[in-house]
């Protein structure tokens, strides 16, 4: 009751404009993170929502940035989180400056994982499968409005985790030249019983030629997504062409909930470690 009765007379003092003006709240100021597009897609058939962090000074200087494509990178996904690692590394000077972009999912069974030829994923999941697509619209969409748009350089990663982390290990096998560098945490080799997995050896053996890098960490998931990484593992000890560089990063002490920060941190100061003093 006392409360309200203050709250009571705070409200009519401020209308009769004897409350000070220190003691009123002051109106707020947006705080902006970044850039929202909605992106026409021909292939997708509907606008798209991709979402860039560009570092300071952008576009001021001449100076010309990698770009980190980040799957799941809606505002109300992994964008916000992976943005910050580089305006972290921008801050404090760890890492080089980087454009984030990050790719927005909408069914992300259906853009993100391969099609399945398990009945039971086919009657839960029934618009399951259509990766290929949404790699098109990455290849012929995404990447060139994003080098058209912004100073770009010749380096390009791409990170996902869990289902998106299926899509990056699925493009580096499959599609390889797309990017430079491919970051897989956790990623859902379980889909389809493990099939991706198993191709990997013979997916390997086509790789064209050309130097790629390929960082996998997994927590500690147990059962058939342990398998079916371990496969992915035996297949690049044996058959990673020679220009591959390829990391393999347990971390038997995360979830699959809490791997993702301490996983992306590591690989911005691998990928984009700052240049040393000459």
């Amino acid at each position: 009751m006392r409360a309200r009765i203050a709250a009571l007379i705070f409200a009519v003092a401020a209308l009769l404009g004897v409350v000070p003006a220190s003691a009123q709240t002051p109106e707020p100021t947006p705080i902006v993170i970044g850039q929202s597009y909605a992106l026409p897609s021909a292939v997708m058939g509907q606008p798209r929502e991709i979402n860039v962090w560009l570092p300071p000074g952008h576009g001021e200087d001449g100076r010309r940035y990698p770009v980190l494509y980040v799957l799941d990178g809606g505002q109300a996904q992994d964008f916000h989180h992976i943005s910050g690692l580089a305006q972290l590394g921008t801050v404090n000077g760890s890492t080089r400056d980087v454009i984030v972009v990050g790719v927005a999912s909408v069914d992300r069974r259906n853009e993100l994982a391969l099609r399945s030829s398990n009945p039971d994923l086919i009657a839960q999941y029934p618009t399951q499968g259509h990766s290929a697509r949404f790699r098109r619209f990455l290849a012929e969409e995404v990447i060139p409005f994003v080098e058209t748009a912004f100073a770009t350089d010749d380096t390009s990663v791409l990170m996902g985790e869990s289902l998106a982390g299926l899509f990056v290990v699925e493009t580096a096998l499959k599609a390889p030249a797309l990017f430079d560098a491919y970051v897989a945490i956790s990623p859902s080799l379980w889909w389809d019983d493990g099939e991706l997995a198993g191709q990997a050896a013979t997916l390997l053996a086509a790789h064209p030629p050309g130097p790629r890098t390929l960082m996998l960490s997994i927590a500690d998931e147990g059962g058939e997504m342990q398998a079916a990484m371990d496969v992915l593992v035996a297949a690049l000890r044996s058959s990673a062409p020679a220009d591959m560089t390829w990391t393999y990063d347990p971390r038997p002490d995360e979830s699959h909930a809490t791997i993702y920060h301490g996983a992306a941190l590591d690989a911005f100061r691998a990928l984009f470690p700052y240049p040393s003093e000459p």
